[in-house]
């Protein structure tokens, strides 16, 4: 691998990808007994898109049902916050953020590369969006409990996070996430605070 120069984040809102989805996941352990019944976390093994991965679609969507709470689905206004919180970290933060994709069930995020660890940078980036969709009154899981009595949250723990080692992987993923709503059956996305693929410098 090459110097990197930045990250592509997919933030997975809850019940999008499982820790033991079939087709692999970076997941470690399965930590709702619901869920420990539909099979043990498998690795990925890579960090391309294994969305397209042959698998029990049977078991996977099984699993889905039992989860302790309906998947999340972002609508339209409930995206517009999530960018929103995204550009207030972003700002808070100084993320130099080239592409940005909200689906309905998960994000893109390309930015150049950052000193802070891409873990902490993921918690941050969903922590700004959460706060935001309560903030406007339209966070998709209002009304329901979670542990501890509190909101749950609208995201799956952990992210997926290719390192981006050269320039031309860094404009190829800056492209795939820009054209990702489209492929998706959605507008194209445009957010203030995304400066693009940029110079190199």
């Amino acid at each position: 691998m090459g110097v990197i120069v930045g990250f592509h984040f997919i933030l997975s809102g809850y019940g999008f990808w499982l820790p033991n989805d079939p087709r692999g996941s970076w997941s470690e352990v399965v930590r709702e007994y619901e869920l420990a019944v539909y099979g043990v976390p498998v690795r990925a093994g890579t960090t391309r898109s294994v969305a397209g991965r042959a698998h029990d679609r049977g078991l996977r969507l099984a699993a889905k049902r039992a989860l302790r709470h309906s998947p999340v689905r972002f609508d339209g206004v409930q995206a517009q916050a999530v960018a929103r919180g995204f550009g207030e970290a972003a700002e808070e933060a100084g993320y130099r953020v080239a592409a940005l994709a909200v689906l309905p069930d998960h994000a893109h995020v390309v930015m150049r590369w950052d000193r802070k660890d891409y873990k902490a940078i993921a918690r941050h980036l969903k922590a700004k969006a959460t706060q935001r969709l309560s903030a406007e009154g339209v966070h998709p899981m209002a009304g329901e409990t979670g542990r501890g009595g509190r909101l749950p949250s609208p995201w799956a723990r952990g992210c997926w996070c290719p390192f981006i080692d050269s320039w031309d992987y860094f404009e190829r993923a800056v492209k795939y996430v820009e054209e990702n709503p489209v492929k998706a059956g959605l507008p194209r996305q445009r957010w203030e605070f995304v400066v693009g693929a940029g110079g190199r410098g």
